[in-house]
Order: structure tokens, then sequence, then C-alpha cells
């Protein structure tokens, strides 16, 4: 194959086409995007990781677990530089979350760590915030809280007709509970209080709350 560093060669073609059809998905995915409320008046999760997006540190670590919100994550929150995005990989092992945002900031003590649940897999190591705030290890730790198990629910519902299992409870107060640990908790109910939200947790990270 006669291939250079500018052509593929007889797979030119294959390689626009995989551009062309990925551009096109960039674009329904930046329209989504600029559309922040859900139609039940939340934040659009995709608007919200656009602007977490927007504000991560050159020196961050993304720590990401949960199914439909960090899948979301995946392709909106890029991180920057390698080894700077952790996940449960491809079996899917939700409850990663905790450890591995304590084992991020031990590592790199001076990087900005995001910890993205979602808020069913949350359930499984919300309680290392108690860890974080006795060992003075502050992370940012966002929930994405659709009062569901949502990425089993999408397809549970069609198939079995029936949502048991998958339901959580509407309007969880995680930042209450992250408060009871001893962290410092806010809430983002409506589109224009993402930005200014996610700011301030960045500050008190950066103070050591």
């Amino acid at each position: 194959l006669n291939i250079t560093k500018d052509s593929l060669g007889p797979y030119d073609n294959w390689l626009s086409e995989c551009r062309d059809r990925e551009n096109q998905r960039n674009q329904q995915i930046l329209k989504m995007t600029n559309s922040p409320s859900n139609s039940d008046n939340g934040v659009h999760p995709l608007f919200l990781c656009s602007k977490i997006n927007e504000v991560l540190d050159d020196d961050s670590i993304i720590v990401a677990d949960g199914g439909d919100f960090v899948g979301t994550a995946s392709y909106t929150v890029f991180p920057r530089g390698p080894l700077s995005w952790l996940d449960p990989g491809a079996f899917g092992t939700l409850g990663v979350g905790g450890g591995m945002a304590l084992a991020a900031k031990l590592a790199r003590p001076s990087a900005e760590v995001w910890l993205l649940y979602g808020d069913g897999s949350s359930a499984y190591s919300l309680a290392e915030i108690d860890t974080c705030v006795r060992h003075n290890l502050p992370i940012i730790a966002v929930i994405g809280n659709d009062a569901a198990w949502m990425q089993i629910l999408r397809d549970q519902i069609p198939t079995l007709g029936d949502g048991v299992g998958c339901v959580l409870r509407p309007g969880t107060r995680y930042d209450i509970v992250g408060e009871g640990y001893g962290g410092e908790g806010i809430l983002i109910t409506k589109p224009d209080e993402v930005k200014p939200g996610l700011l301030k947790a960045k500050e008190l990270a950066r103070n050591g709350k």
C-alpha cells in the first residue's frame, strides 16, 4: 500500500465518510447541547456536561461512574490529556467512582479531580465523601439526578412494560447528603445555575473544601 502521513491510499474514501458521519453527529449533539432544559424544566444533561467541559482545568482528572449520565459525559466532556479519564470499563462495574477519585487525588494532589456520578451509581460509594473530608482530599462530585437507573429503564419499559427496580425517588437532595458527610453541597435545578454552581465548586475545591 502506498500510504503517506496525508493519505490512507485506498482507504481515503472510507476515512472521509467516517469524518463526515462524525461531523454530522457532532452537529446533532451541538443542537441538543444548546437546549438547556428538559421537558420537566430541569437541566438537560448535555447542557450540564458541556458546561463542565468549559470549566475543566488543564490539569484535571475525570472519574466517571454511572450509566446514562456518564454515557452522555463520555462524548461531551473531554479529558485534557492522557491518563485523565477513568471509568468502570466495558463491563460497567459501577461503584468504583469513590475509590478511583480518592486514588486520583492521592496520585496527583495538585490536579482538579471531578467525579461524575449517575444518581443510581452514587449509592455505591457516596460515603467516600466522608473519607475525602477526613483526609483533606478535595474533589468535585457532580451527580446527574434523573431519579432512575435510566440506561436500564429505557430498554426495560418497552421490553417488560414495567419500570420496577429502575425508578428512584424524585428530588433526592444529594447536596444535603454530601453536607451530612462534612462536604459542601450545591443544588442546581435551573440552566442559569449551572455555570455559577460549577465555578463555586471549583473554588471550594481549590480552598480544600
